[in-house]
């Protein structure tokens, strides 16, 4: 756990899992309770929210793509499209980024 808060790919495995939950809030929660109850208020709180944790992803991947010297195709295609779809910064933390030794810093 430690490691989630010293160094930059557990960082970026903490705001994928932030942002992951925050998705699936907004798309599963949040979007439904407008349409069928016509109230935005959820929406209106989860937004930004999501909005900030999918911008902080985005600049920790890269951040953490120029640190471990990835290739292009790892950090667009593979890593940046997961926060795309719902469950994939779910997937890529399980296929890529669990497996990566956090540097020392």
């Amino acid at each position: 756990m430690k490691n989630f808060l010293t160094t930059n790919i557990g960082r970026l495995r903490l705001l994928g899992l932030l942002e992951g939950i925050s998705l699936l809030l907004l798309i599963g929660i949040a979007v439904p309770a407008k349409h069928i109850f016509g109230d935005p208020t959820l929406v209106k709180a989860i937004g930004p929210v999501h909005g900030i944790l999918f911008l902080l992803f985005v600049f920790n991947t890269i951040s953490v793509g120029v640190e471990y010297q990835w290739k292009f195709k790892t950090t667009t295609w593979k890593v940046l499209l997961a926060c795309l779809v719902p469950f994939g910064t779910f997937y890529i933390d399980k296929k890529i980024l669990s497996k990566i030794e956090p540097s020392a810093e």
